[in-house]
């Protein structure tokens, strides 16, 4: 290998120098107060630097990385089985340089070759963007976006601040970070980033250092019950007004210019809304990125339903410290066997959780519940929101959630970004053997996150206000396209009716409208709760509304099928589906589960979207209303958002069942509280498709 010499760069920011030797690699870290480089030490010894980018792994498969880079157009793959793409064109004609792109796995490791030598490698992880680079190549990799003239500039020293606390409204004490940039002059002020997160503030700090280095005071919090923070941890009921004391004392210290924008994900994407509702007058820009939506329509509880497939986020967090350790486990089947529900983390992990109780005590929406819902806000301002998803986020109800309420509101400076990613977003090229194309990886979101902040914290022409207020990526052509609205303006809502032979449309061969026939007969399936149909995720992944091939579970006796004929044409899908379904049961509760699929020629049928509903739900979270046995009822259930074309040859499938195992708790199908319930009876399911009773599902159709 002999010495190979490298910047490492992290969102555009110059972290450490890399030299690769036969024997071991070597780290000079970045002093952050002064920009000045330090002594060199093993990487075993580098600290947050050695888990930020797979250097190890640059170095100890050396030799393969340069056999790919020495060979055009050609598939290689590495001991994990990550294939790689050649890229068409070049990054730079006159270094004769490209890329190869790493097309599977996560957290995509990508090379940049020049005159067949590796000059950079680049990767896209959770936290953000890392160069590995030889120096004097920057302009070959993404970090010549990072030069622009219209951001901020970098260059600012990096101080930090001894650990802060907020004192909250009612004496609660938040630990709180701050890391401050060098004052250019005597007493100036900064605009500020706050950050407020449950993971671990000093976990979080690495991602968003980039900020302070060009001009913005960074503030990360422990929230309330977390980590240093004082207070029991109750998920999203105290974020409200946590977010609301903190923006306050931000505002209120001497290095602050009283205008703070917030960035986040998940947890962190509801605590902005959260604080967003509050009205506080400092807030003047978010950054939500797959945020969590309000409870009964995304998590802890969805459509009425306890969400089993939340117990690896609890578990994960069911200590003050998070220990992501408690969610990899091996006997999840028989862990979401325990009843009674209360008992399961006494029994897989040895004690309880009371937020798990608390969630269990409170079957109805209401008023613990309505604390953590941010749709209610009180009159607050027009803020700037940069909202950031995919379709197969499994809090992707968060983000309509919020879309919706903006839109409707009329708020300005609002944006959307839809991609074909899971909740783990911008990481991936392909989500369970399902590719994407090598533009499924963005290379310009930090860069964005930047832009947005100096627009709306600094008021800089960064270009932003000219781009499309929509861009969404659609799967299958795998294109990023651009509207002017979500949906778009052009896309047409069609019902698909659903038939009792199974079909799903009429004969053309296209989903054209077409009523129901009178002489419908009902279809009928068993639900057994102690046997429910699978909503197949692996529960250790922490990722649940993955695209799937659910071809081997439509075999099952209890699960509806209704199919489209082939596609003689590609058809293009872009907008929100929804369901409307006829139904009826024997017993006096129970739940409706509906997924589309796509269905290849081969039969493989792939997860594009689903819902759910508990009948008892029907027609308010707040004051359930159990069912008339075998009496027919009209439900309205939400799918979500999709962008897809479903190609010539290919077909559209419904699929309805009553169970989603791993996902929800299978419902008990009696009259009593399904989180007690332990003595499930089974049930006898209608769906109906007479000209009375039209159960269909609204395809959004582009025209």
């Amino acid at each position: 290998m002999g010495t190979k010499s490298y910047v490492f760069y992290h969102n555009g920011m110059a972290r450490a120098k890399v030299r690769f030797t036969d024997d071991a690699v070597w780290i000079a870290q970045r002093k952050p107060e002064t920009g000045a480089w330090l002594t060199e030490q093993r990487l075993e010894d580098a600290g947050d630097l050695k888990v930020q980018f797979p250097l190890e792994r640059v170095w100890s498969h050396w030799e393969e990385y340069q056999k790919l880079a020495s060979h055009d157009g050609v598939t290689w793959t590495d001991w994990q089985d990550n294939t790689y793409q050649y890229t068409t064109g070049t990054v730079d004609s006159e270094a004769d340089s490209v890329y190869w792109l790493q097309v599977t796995g996560s957290d995509p490791l990508d090379l940049v070759v020049a005159a067949g030598r590796i000059s950079a490698f680049v990767q896209h992880s959770r936290t953000g963007q890392g160069v590995l680079v030889e120096e004097g190549m920057e302009s070959l990799t993404p970090l010549a976006q990072w030069q622009d003239a219209i951001i901020s500039p970098s260059g600012r020293g990096i101080h930090h601040l001894r650990t802060q606390t907020v004192i909250t409204r009612d004496g609660c004490g938040l630990a709180t970070e701050v890391w401050l940039p060098d004052a250019v002059s005597p007493g100036e002020t900064f605009p500020a980033i706050l950050i407020r997160t449950p993971y671990g503030r000093m976990n979080s700090h690495f991602a968003f250092l980039h900020f302070v280095d060009r001009g913005y005071a960074l503030v990360i919090q422990d929230t309330r019950g977390r980590h240093d923070s004082e207070g029991v941890f109750s998920p999203n009921i105290f974020e409200k007004e946590d977010g609301d004391d903190t923006l306050n004392w931000v505002a209120e210290q001497e290095w602050c210019n009283e205008r703070i924008g917030m960035i986040g994900s998940s947890y962190g994407g509801f605590v902005q809304w959260a604080a967003a509702a509050s009205g506080n007058p400092h807030l003047h820009a978010i950054i939500s990125r797959v945020t969590a939506g309000t409870p009964f329509y995304d998590i802890p509880v969805r459509g009425g339903a306890l969400l089993s497939g939340m117990l690896a986020w609890a578990f994960m967090v069911s200590e003050p410290v998070t220990d992501g350790s408690k969610a990899q486990r091996t006997d999840w089947e028989e862990v979401l066997q325990i009843r009674p529900l209360r008992e399961i983390p006494k029994r897989a992990l040895g004690y309880s959780i009371p937020f798990w109780e608390e969630w269990l005590d409170h079957p109805n929406f209401d008023a613990y519940w309505q604390r953590a819902d941010w749709t209610q806000t009180t009159g607050a301002s027009n803020i700037p929101a940069l909202i950031i998803s995919g379709w197969y986020d499994d809090d992707t109800i968060g983000t309509s959630q919020a879309w919706r309420m903006v839109t409707e509101e009329q708020r300005p400076h609002q944006r959307l970004i839809l991609g074909p990613w899971k909740h783990k977003f911008n990481t991936a090229r392909e989500i369970h053997n399902v590719t994407f194309g090598t533009e499924a990886v963005r290379s310009d979101m930090e860069l964005l996150y930047l832009r947005w902040f100096d627009r709306h914290l600094k008021d800089m022409d960064t270009g932003v206000d000219g781009e499309a207020k929509v861009q969404y990526f659609s799967v299958g052509d795998n294109t990023w396209r651009e509207a002017s609205s979500w949906p778009p303006p052009e896309t047409d809502c069609r019902p698909m009716y659903l038939y009792s032979d199974g079909t799903a449309h009429d004969r053309s061969g296209r989903l054209e409208p077409q009523a129901p026939r009178t002489d419908q007969r009902r279809d009928v399936y068993v639900y057994d709760p102690a046997d429910p149909a699978p909503h197949m995720i692996d529960m250790s992944e922490n990722e649940l509304h993955v695209p799937e091939n659910y071809r081997q579970m439509e075999a099952r006796s209890d699960v509806l099928l209704y199919t489209s004929e082939a596609m003689t044409t590609d058809m293009v899908l872009a907008g929100d589906v929804e369901a409307t379904l006829y139904a009826a049961t024997d017993c006096p509760d129970t739940d409706w589960v509906v997924r589309l699929t796509d269905v290849d020629p081969e039969g493989n049928s792939i997860r594009l979207c689903d819902g759910l509903i508990r009948a008892r739900y029907r027609k308010s979270f707040a004051e359930p209303e159990l069912l008339e046995p075998n009496a027919i009822v009209k439900y309205v259930i939400p799918l979500g958002k999709i962008a897809c074309t479903i190609q010539k040859g290919h077909r559209i499938r419904v699929q309805i069942t009553s169970g989603a195992k791993n996902l929800v708790f299978p419902h008990p199908n009696t009259a009593a509280d399904p989180n007690v319930e332990t003595e499930p009876v089974c049930a006898q399911q209608q769906i109906f498709h007479d000209a009375d009773h039209p159960s269909c599902v609204i395809l959004p159709v582009i025209s």
